[in-house]
């Protein structure tokens, strides 16, 4: 096993000013489940094809374990990668897929016939040596592709959104799989998705990276919690962090009728660049519903409620004045507010909520850094 650090490296594509990847500095501990998230384009496979060698790096450098692999070839480099779509050979079977590094490798057949065998009963794929690929589901594929990788018993696995081409519930159940097997097989994994659901649920850490640069780096709990600026805060939560920026008053935030008390410290950190104003944002479960006429409520008008059986969201537009334009929760101008599933308001209904103490989140708007 080793650890994986990026040293400012950086990738930038003939053709293109921008680095895809903009001096990447990031170290991944031995035997930790690193998760690179972000939007597409923000250069998340880019940094795992660097590390696997399939792209080139124009500066920085990227060891595994103590050793320089910048320059070294990818067949050199100890690492195996699990793709998106399998890569699986049609007209062979699935113990000659698995085992097909080691025979191109020279390892001996009955070791290449022992470590399938064991990577089959780890991936619950022993019944199925003898088919061909086309005869197996979506997820005993990429369980296939998984034991390619387990059988070369490489220093790092790389994976570059291994569930996408599952459906909703097989992704689930083989997200959890992939998951307890890394804590099992005790291997360095670096795990490339676009869907924060999947970094929340089975990164010991998780990097988030945006126009190739990272912008934070840290615990499921540490990012849900405390996200370093907007974009981490309204990219990491499902659903999506409710965000405004308003006018500070009286060391409040001016949310249409109602006021959002701010700390001292916070509004302190505030510049002439920010303009009188402050980011605010907070969580659809940091909304309490109160009664009309409360202090500082907020107006909601429900457009629609999303029921999941324990949890239940209204997605909603404030009625107070001037603000609706102005609050939005991820890429929808409505707010979220996680309520009751035993207590469901009808769409057109109003409620009134507060921001519960201590659970809001402030940000400059400037810079969009935490303050």
């Amino acid at each position: 096993m080793a650890s994986v650090t990026y040293d400012h490296a950086t990738r930038i594509y003939p053709g293109s000013e921008r680095p895809a990847v903009d001096q990447l500095n990031l170290e991944v501990e031995d035997g930790e489940f690193l998760v690179l998230v972000g939007p597409s384009g923000c250069g998340k496979s880019t940094s795992l094809r660097m590390l696997a060698g399939l792209e080139d790096v124009n500066g920085g450098h990227i060891y595994i374990g103590d050793r320089d692999v910048t320059d070294v070839q990818p067949k050199d480099r100890d690492i195996a990668m699990v793709f998106q779509n399998y890569a699986l050979y049609p007209h062979m079977s699935v113990a000659d897929n698995m085992g097909f590094a080691l025979k191109i490798s020279g390892t001996p057949k009955a070791e290449i016939r022992q470590r399938v065998e064991e990577a089959a009963k780890i991936l619950d794929l022993t019944e199925y040596l003898d088919r061909k690929p086309k005869a197996l589901s979506g997820g005993q594929r990429q369980r296939v592709a998984m034991g390619r990788a387990i059988v070369r018993q490489p220093q790092v696995f790389l994976m570059d959104e291994p569930l996408s081409n599952l459906d909703a519930k097989l992704r689930v159940q083989t997200r959890t799989q992939i998951a307890s097997l890394q804590r099992r097989l005790g291997v360095t994994t670096v795990y490339v998705t676009h869907d924060q659901t999947e970094a929340l649920t089975m990164g010991d850490r998780i990097a988030v990276l945006k126009d190739g640069l990272l912008q934070q780096v840290g615990t499921p709990r540490e990012m849900y919690d405390t996200p370093a600026n907007v974009f981490v805060a309204g990219f990491i939560g499902s659903p999506a962090m409710n965000v405004g920026t308003f006018d500070v008053k009286d060391g409040k935030a001016v949310v249409g009728h109602a006021a959002v008390p701010i700390d001292r410290d916070a509004l302190g950190q505030l510049t002439d660049a920010d303009g009188g104003k402050i980011t605010v944002g907070f969580r659809p479960e940091a909304l309490e519903i109160v009664s009309a006429g409360s202090p500082d409520a907020l107006q909601v008008e429900v457009n629609l409620v999303e029921e999941l059986g324990s949890d239940a969201f209204v997605y909603g537009s404030l009625k107070s004045e001037g603000v609706a334009g102005d609050l939005h929760s991820g890429s929808s101008d409505q707010v979220i507010v996680r309520i009751d599933p035993r207590d469901v308001p009808m769409k057109g209904d109003t409620i009134h909520v507060t921001i519960e103490p201590g659970k809001s989140h402030v940000f400059a708007p400037s810079t969009g850094a935490r303050l």
